[in-house]
């Protein structure tokens, strides 16, 4: 088989990793993919974004199965033009895409199927949303109704933070039209959790927890990022409320949807807030997280592929995937000033001494392979915002932890940042 990955982040790495070790795979693309990517499939020099040269390439080199990692190309249609010309593809078509292109379609949905989530109100009027806030009082969640990278989001802990929220995404655009309106949301409390699940529209077949940290410094602070870096399993994800995830948010979901002729086909991610062992949605992606999957797919001990072919044909009843029993903690190293300005360029030295310790995982993202480099070794730039994931599996979450940061110790770049605290809140749970 052919297999195309579109992205370029950890994720796309992670996948195209996994991929590789399918006994049905012959050949891997990515595009535009990352400099870690170039050894071990074929880069092509194609955009995420560009949906005409990425079927063409499809058609033309008879790519078997083209797997979508970031939201976009899935919100954009990717899906509807491949299936037209009956391109086997991985990811829900566009009109499902808006459970994670507009935050109120997915709000209308969870309110449609009876979905616990919080309490909101929907603004196209700036002014309106102020007056709402004086009302409701704080905290409250101010969210960006279009993609914002996973940063159009606010928790405001000030009626004026709040305000200033508003005019942020409503009259600055900094998310551009994805600000057109806004979401205002009763602020919940808890823990945070990921589920995500394989699904053809019928059945269900649900990956291993994990638990995500949005926000670049230690602690939570600081503003939200795509992602600093995730471990799986989430202690906070009992059984109980794993369970009560399948049955009150996944499967009225898909039931709901497919009883009203939509089906849903590929990836659903929730992003979960838990109090008292009771999962409430904070929001729905329609594709693998980042950094979540690269968490999740060391755990994984399937062939990804069949699992994928499977989803894409709607023969996930006979599916059930494998897992390694251990714990894996992944931390990402970021460029120096994300998520706000950065500088790319910087040498990356000491992956050389990680590469090919046991259980060490090392998934490019925002890297680039030098011009110059020698003969006697790939050279690597960052060439991003996030630029690497470390990622370490271990019988325990302390052992994990501790091997990703000592694995990281002989990482170096101009500038390198990254949280020391991944993983701490699963050591909380005696883990």
């Amino acid at each position: 088989m052919k297999i195309l990955i579109i992205g370029s982040g950890g994720r796309e790495y992670a996948l195209a990793w996994k991929i590789k070790q399918s006994p049905l795979v012959d050949k891997i693309y990515c595009a535009p993919g990352n400099g870690g990517t170039s050894l071990i499939t074929e880069n092509i020099n194609i955009e995420a974004s560009d949906i005409n040269a990425l079927f063409n390439f499809a058609g033309n080199k008879g790519i078997d199965l083209t797997v979508v990692g970031p939201e976009a190309p899935l919100a954009a249609g990717i899906v509807d033009r491949f299936e037209r010309a009956g391109l086997k593809i991985f990811g829900p078509n566009a009109e499902l895409a808006r459970l994670e292109s507009s935050k109120v379609f997915a709000k209308e949905m969870m309110r449609k199927f009876g979905i616990p989530t919080a309490g909101f109100a929907v603004f196209d009027d700036p002014v309106e949303a102020k007056e709402y806030i004086d009302k409701k009082g704080v905290p409250i969640v101010i969210k960006a109704d279009g993609l914002a990278a996973g940063k159009g989001v606010i928790v405001a802990e000030s009626i004026e933070e709040a305000k200033n929220a508003v005019n942020t995404i409503m009259i600055d655009k900094k998310f551009g039209s994805s600000g057109d309106r806004i979401i205002i949301e009763d602020c919940l409390t808890g823990e945070e959790a990921s589920i995500l699940i394989f699904t053809d529209g019928v059945n269900i077949v649900p990956l291993v927890s994990s638990q995500d940290h949005k926000r670049v410094f230690d602690n939570d602070k600081g503003p939200n990022t795509g992602g600093m870096g995730a471990y799986s399993p989430a202690p906070i994800v009992t059984e109980a409320v794993f369970d009560k995830a399948m049955k009150r948010i996944f499967m009225p979901l898909i039931d709901g949807l497919r009883n009203d002729g939509f089906v849903y086909k590929g990836m659903l991610y929730a992003g979960l807030m838990i109090k008292d062992e009771e999962p409430y949605v904070l929001e729905f992606n329609v594709r693998f997280g980042d950094p979540e999957t690269q968490a999740i797919i060391p755990k994984l001990k399937s062939d990804l592929v069949q699992v994928m072919l499977n989803t894409v044909s709607g023969g996930l009843g006979r599916v059930n995937l494998e897992w390694d029993k251990r714990a894996c903690v992944c931390v990402v190293l970021t460029s120096g000033g994300y998520p706000a300005s950065y500088e790319k360029g910087r040498i990356i030295e000491g992956l050389d001494k990680v590469k090919g310790t046991d259980d060490i995982f090392i998934f490019h993202a925002g890297t680039k392979i030098a011009d110059n480099h020698s003969a006697s070794g790939t050279q690597f730039l960052t060439n991003g915002g996030r630029v690497l994931n470390i990622a370490a599996l271990a019988s325990t979450f302390k052992e994990a932890q501790s091997k990703a940061y000592r694995a990281i110790d002989n990482i170096k770049f101009d500038k390198m940042h990254y949280r020391k605290d991944i993983g701490d809140k699963a050591l909380n749970f005696n883990i």
